[in-house]
């Protein structure tokens, strides 16, 4: 299997830029678009199985605090169509970092989240 072609990390960086920008400007629709429709997502203190369950949880949610920041953001490719990006984040006036994994598959749509996961340490490490 061919690992992190470079057209593939071009693809995914594109696209987890886009989803980033979205959930910075909470852009429910756009955020809801780069999700499978089978997609499940678990998140801090929440899950969603399918596009619609996590349409809802999202409208409900509002925004991100101010000055998200990510950190150590590492995206893998695994043959033509499927990618792996992990990052860390933060917000200003913490030292705790979250963490966030997606996995993207391209579909005949395009490249689109089928599995995330976030998650956030109870105290940053010391």
């Amino acid at each position: 299997m061919e690992r992190d072609l470079p057209e593939v990390i071009a693809e995914v960086t594109e696209a987890f830029e886009a989803y980033e920008r979205a959930l910075v400007a909470d852009d429910v629709d756009a955020i809801i678009g780069f999700f499978a429709a089978e997609a499940i997502r678990f998140g801090i203190a929440d899950q969603q199985s399918g596009i619609e369950e996590q349409r809802r949880w999202r409208e409900t949610q509002g925004g991100l605090p101010p000055g998200r920041r990510l950190k150590d953001t590492t995206i893998r490719g695994y043959g033509r169509s499927t990618a792996v990006v992990t990052t860390l984040f933060g917000y200003p006036g913490s030292d705790v970092l979250g963490r966030q994994s997606q996995t993207w598959v391209l579909l005949p749509e395009g490249w689109r989240i089928v599995t995330a996961h976030v998650s956030e340490p109870a105290d940053p490490p010391e």
